[in-house]
This record gives structure tokens, C-alpha cells and sequence, in this order.
């Protein structure tokens, strides 16, 4: 395959630098395949080897993923601001978007009465010596996890889920590190594995969570860190079960490895939460405000074992520092309203019903969607380009399950979050006309 972005350099350094400018002008793009090891060094007129170490080099810092055989690509989201960037096939005109994962807006509790009350309930200007987690906030989320049962001693914020994992890793982990992750997964999970230098081991997926099997084969290719969604997983929607829970902490007790359990939906996943955490000596929690609250809502709690928390929150001294204050009362003002309580309630009876229209409406035509919890459905396909493609040709935009798989089988996901009734039918009617029925077991056909 030709690539339209011409790759220069006599260097390893130079060549990698080359490509990385491509990426950043838009002219090689996610996805993208590059030139074969050999092809371009005798296009450039070097070594083999000075042209494999900068493809090594630029895998190192997440920019590309190499598969056997199917050669070098840019990664679907590389960890470098581009000028012009397209993660996803782009919406035809017109086009209904089902690719994004977002929340629906108009089931978000609103913010303006909290912030109205806000600004009269603030005291004097919070200086830099201030404490990084208020005292209140602290002790209302401890009360709401230890009431999940999780331990919850410490207790610190974060700029989100991902910015709390990826605090965790670095405090925990060194480049090269292996660690366990769903497959599929979070595809911003993967992309900041890659980004950190990290070895990322899949651990295959079902309803029930990670596979017992999967995680025991993980650890025995010496995975320092597992990463567990507890509900609502992105993109299948599973939900770690009471028998899955017992059989993992057995598999993990006494383990010299990171256990970090994603707890992002929160509230919203209308399921009982099983938590893993205190498994191993080494572990941590976090759970996100962004999709029961809202995604600007740009905070996590965290707990964990004295170390690791103390790990994270001194790393966050030297760096960001805190999060806002403001936004932790903000948080902590939706969190004591009983009307907020409801809103969210109604949204993931909402989300779940909306949920389990598009699956019912699936099966009617023969085709096998997987979503115990969560705004997403997964659907396994023969060939995901071609669904993908088919789909938006018929006007609907769908997010290819590249995205999100390491070894796991091809698929699309679709996001059900904003889905009408009325645009059901007409949904499974064109996934139906775009793929066929596969009927694989778990998530990996």
C-alpha cells in the first residue's frame, strides 16, 4: 500500500521525527499503514535496522502499533495533537452519530442552581497551600463507596477516571511493564498504555466481566497491573458478577500486582457493584463523576491502600497540584441534592430501556448484541469496515471496534444513549442489511 505522505531521514531519530510531523500535519492518519521495514530503508537508502528501531522507537511512545504480518500503523488515537485528525469514519452529512459514547445532555442534572448557590456559599480565595481534597467531599465519598462495599480509608480526588489510572501506572510502573487490560476494552485505556511506554496483555471479555482464564494467563506472561471495569464496561457493557468478583479475588489473593478497578458509570449502571478491591496488598478504586453528572465534570475519587494512595497524591503535589475546589463543591452540592439523586436514577432507567430496545429489536432479526449495562452495545461482525461503511452509507454512524480490541474479534459498537424509539427499527434494519449473524460466545468471535 502506498503511502501519500513521503517519510525522510538517514537517522533512526530523524526518520521517527519524520513520521511523527506526518501525524501532526494530518497527512498520515490514524490508522494509516506505513511502508514496509525493508521498502523504506531501500527508499532512503539505509539499514533495515536503522529503520526498524525508529519504528521501535515510535511504538515505544504509543505513535504506532505493529501486527505480524499486517504491518506498521499509526494508532487510532496517537499521543500527538494533530492538526487534523479522524478517529472515526466522519458522519455523512445529514447522518445520525451513534459512534461517540457520551451521555445523553438532556438527562444531566442541571448545574446552574448549584453554581448560583455556589457563588453566594464560597468563602475567601483558596490559596496554593490549601488542602488538595475537601474535607466534606472526602467524607461523603467515603461514605458512598464504603456503603458499596468498598474500604474507603483514604480518600483523594483526580482529574477523572483516566487521569487517575494513568497517575496509578506511573506510580507503579515502568516502561516496558506489562499490564492486563479488557479485550475489548477502553480504547482511551489503550491509547494511554501505549502513550506510557506500557505492554498491553488483552484479557478476554464476557457478560460477567474479565475471564478467570484470561486474567490467569495475563499474570503468567507477568502482567504488573490488571485494569477491571466493574460495570457498564465500555464498549460490551459487562458487569463483574458476585461469582466472577469471588473467583478473581481468589485468582489475585496474595499476587504482587496493581489491581485497579474503573468504577466510571457509577450510579448510572443499575446493577449491584461487586467490587475486587483489597484482593491483592495493592490496590486501587475510582470512580468517575463524568457520566452520571456530566463529562465536563472533570473529577474522580480515589481510594486505595495507604501506599498507592499516598503514591498518587504526592505525585499530584509535584505536578497539578489539586483539583479545583470549586469543582469539588460543585460535585459535592449535586451529591447532597435529592432531586440530582433522582435525575440520575431516571437517566440509567432511561439508558437502560433505550438499551435493551435496540438488543430486543436486534434478536428479532437474527443478530446477537451484547450490553448487560451501560449506553453502548456491542455487535461481533464478519467484517467491521464493511459494516461500518454499509451503515454509513444508510445514515448511520457507528464506531468500528478497531477502536477498542487488541486480539478480540472484529465488531462495531453502537452507542444508544440519545436513541429515539422511533429510531429503533430503522437502526436494526440497516445493521441487519449490513452485517450478518455470527453467534459467538462472549465477546471475542
Amino acid at each position: 500500500m502506498a503511502v501519500r505522505y513521503q517519510i525522510d531521514g538517514a537517522t533512526s531519530a530523524a526518520i521517527s521525527a519524520s513520521v511523527e510531523a506526518g501525524i501532526r500535519a494530518g497527512a498520515l492518519e490514524p490508522g494509516e499503514l506505513l511502508p514496509a521495514v525493508r521498502a523504506l530503508a531501500a527508499a532512503l537508502a539505509v539499514s533495515p535496522a536503522t529503520v526498524a528501531r525508529a519504528y521501535q522507537e515510535l511504538r515505544q511512545r504509543g505513535l504506532v502499533v505493529t501486527a505480524g504480518r499486517h504491518g506498521t500503523r499509526v494508532r487510532l488515537c496517537p499521543p500527538v495533537a494533530a492538526r487534523r485528525v479522524a478517529l472515526r469514519p466522519t458522519p455523512a452529512p445529514g447522518s445520525r452519530d451513534l459512534s461517540q459514547g457520551h451521555p445523553d445532555l438532556r438527562l444531566l442534572p442541571p448545574l446552574g442552581p448549584h453554581l448560583a448557590a455556589l457563588a453566594t456559599e464560597v468563602g475567601p480565595p483558596v490559596g496554593y497551600a490549601s488542602t488538595a481534597v475537601l474535607p466534606a467531599l472526602a467524607e461523603a465519598a467515603r461514605e458512598r463507596l464504603t456503603a458499596d462495599g468498598v474500604p474507603a480509608e483514604e480518600v483523594i480526588v483526580t482529574g477523572g477516571a483516566l487521569d487517575g489510572i494513568e497517575r496509578l501506572l506511573a506510580a507503579h510502573l515502568r516502561p516496558g511493564d506489562a499490564v492486563a487490560v479488557e479485550d475489548p476494552g477502553w480504547a482511551n485505556l489503550l491509547d494511554l498504555v501505549a502513550a506510557a511506554g506500557l505492554r498491553p496483555v488483552g484479557v478476554p471479555v464476557d457478560e460477567d466481566g474479565p475471564t478467570v482464564t484470561g486474567v490467569r494467563d495475563a499474570l503468567a506472561l507477568g502482567a504488573r497491573a490488571l485494569v477491571v471495569t466493574s460495570r457498564a464496561q465500555n464498549p460490551t457493557g459487562a458487569a463483574v458478577s458476585a461469582g466472577r468478583a469471588a473467583a478473581l479475588r481468589e485468582l489475585l489473593t496474595g499476587r504482587d500486582v496493581l489491581l485497579v478497578e474503573d468504577d466510571h458509570a457509577a450510579e448510572l449502571a443499575r446493577v449491584p457493584l461487586h467490587p475486587l478491591a483489597g484482593a491483592t496488598s495493592t490496590w486501587a478504586f475510582v470512580r468517575s463523576v463524568s457520566k452520571p453528572l456530566g463529562p465536563d465534570l472533570r473529577l474522580a475519587v480515589l481510594t486505595g491502600d495507604e501506599a498507592t494512595v499516598a503514591r498518587v497524591a504526592g505525585r499530584a503535589r509535584v505536578g497539578a497540584g489539586w483539583v479545583s475546589t470549586v469543582l469539588q463543591r460543585l460535585v459535592l452540592s449535586l451529591w447532597r441534592d435529592p432531586a440530582t439523586a433522582a435525575l440520575v436514577r431516571r437517566a440509567g432507567q432511561e439508558y437502560d430501556r433505550r438499551r435493551d430496545a435496540l438488543l430486543a429489536a436486534l434478536a428479532d432479526r437474527g443478530l446477537t448484541g451484547y450490553a448487560r449495562t451501560g449506553i453502548n452495545v456491542w455487535l461481533p461482525v464478519p467484517d467491521e469496515t464493511v459494516a461500518v461503511t454499509a451503515l454509513r452509507d444508510a445514515g448511520w454512524s457507528v464506531a468500528p471496534g478497531a477502536l477498542f480490541r487488541i486480539g478480540a474479534g472484529p465488531a462495531v459498537r453502537v452507542t444508544v444513549s440519545t436513541l429515539d424509539d422511533a429510531e429503533v427499527g430503522p437502526l436494526a434494519d440497516a445493521i441487519a442489511a449490513a452485517v450478518r449473524p455470527t453467534g459467538p460466545a462472549g465477546f471475542t468471535a
